[in-house]
């Protein structure tokens, strides 16, 4: 009895659990009801709305002083409303004298934009300015696009893994799995694919010469200005060796896929162009059935009707970005839960216990 009155006296001195959904989307919020339903909580009671020129309102309807609350944001089709509804939430509840404010995004917007093109911004670092700015004081996300955003943060960040959840899909959903062999689309995400090859113990096989990626050209910004002689700038004597043009070689598989499943590991999919290159390619080298596993499923466009009619047999992605709309346009789209290690995280944050249990055999390069 007085072990259970220190630790009620303690929880008091901590502050209550407050679980809000940011978004006002209502296929958005499933994720926010699976999680308080594993907590044993019920969501906090939140208006968001869009007024009618289009301006985010929030209004909360609970006391949330003194408390941790989580706000869970899932990213929608509209990414600039999502975030705008984030920025006011966090706001509005740390004007409210909440205790901590922690950010559920398991997608985090505008990720790939982290690095510098031409001209361009890193757009990933000003959104981790202005959720810091508004009062964020802790971030849980999934995946991060590059491990390097979470340098972007003034506060601690929990980039948490989908790979456990999908690595448990093969096993238990692909009869098979030990005759399937594990591709990356590209060399970029040969080591994502080495991480799942090695721990379901079967071979890597890698497709080069595909047509690169946009953020892949150009990334660091020393392209900018233009190179041009100046002469008045350097010496005449003195020229400054350029880069030799890049050609893209002919497309190779690289490891042998010959009547094996071809498992396909990246962590989004959106664009749908370059995974469906990489089946074509990989049905002509003798793979029998392909798969897809990606953590964020954006499917954007009309990705579903490409999908549906591609040589992709199953296309298996998380429920970090709301996509009922896609499966019915493709029954090849299956879904995995991630909602158990984003409540696991969200107790042990509030406990203040470790979250090393949940990072147990990741290594530097996971």
């Amino acid at each position: 009895m007085l072990l259970q009155l220190c630790v009620s006296s303690t929880y008091a001195a901590k502050g209550g659990l407050v679980i809000f959904t940011a978004n006002s989307n209502p296929s958005s919020r499933e994720l926010g009801r699976r999680i308080a339903e594993r907590l044993g909580v019920e969501l906090g009671k939140v208006q968001v709305y869009q007024e009618a020129n289009r301006e985010t309102r929030v209004q909360i309807e609970e006391s949330v002083r003194g408390k941790d609350v989580f706000i869970i944001q899932t990213i929608s089709k509209d990414v600039n409303t999502t975030i705008m509804e984030l920025l006011i939430m966090v706001y509005a509840c740390r004007t409210s004298c909440a205790r901590n404010i922690i950010g559920v995004i398991p997608y985090f917007p505008y990720s790939k934009q982290c690095k510098m093109r031409k001209r361009g911004s890193i757009v990933s670092k000003l959104l981790a300015s202005m959720m810091c700015k508004a009062g964020l004081t802790h971030l849980i996300t999934m995946d991060l696009h590059q491990k390097e955003i979470q340098g972007f943060f003034n506060i601690p960040v929990d980039n948490l893994r989908a790979s456990p959840f999908l690595l448990q899909y093969i096993q238990e959903e692909i009869p098979d799995y030990r005759n399937a062999v594990i591709v990356a689309k590209s060399p970029a995400s040969a080591k994502r694919a080495q991480s799942f090859a090695e721990r379901l113990r079967l071979g890597i096989a890698v497709i080069h010469g595909e047509a690169q990626d946009a953020e892949s050209d150009l990334v660091d910004g020393r392209h900018s200005p233009p190179t041009v002689k100046n002469i008045g700038a350097i010496h005449p004597s003195l020229e400054i060796p350029l880069l030799i043009p890049k050609e893209k070689p002919p497309i190779t598989v690289v490891g042998d896929v010959g009547g094996r499943i071809a498992i396909i590991v990246d962590d989004i999919i959106d664009d749908v162009d370059s995974f469906l290159a990489a089946a074509e390619t990989l049905k002509e080298r003798g793979a029998y059935k392909i798969f897809v596993m990606a953590t964020h499923g954006i499917l954007s466009s009309d990705a579903p009707r490409l999908i549906e009619e591609s040589a992709i047999d199953e296309v298996v992605v998380t429920n970090t970005i709301p996509h009922e709309i896609q499966k019915l346009q493709c029954p090849k789209i299956k879904t995995v839960d991630i909602s158990m290690i984003l409540s696991e995280a969200i107790r042990r944050i509030h406990n203040g216990e470790s979250m090393s249990y949940l990072f147990r055999n990741i290594g530097m390069d996971d």
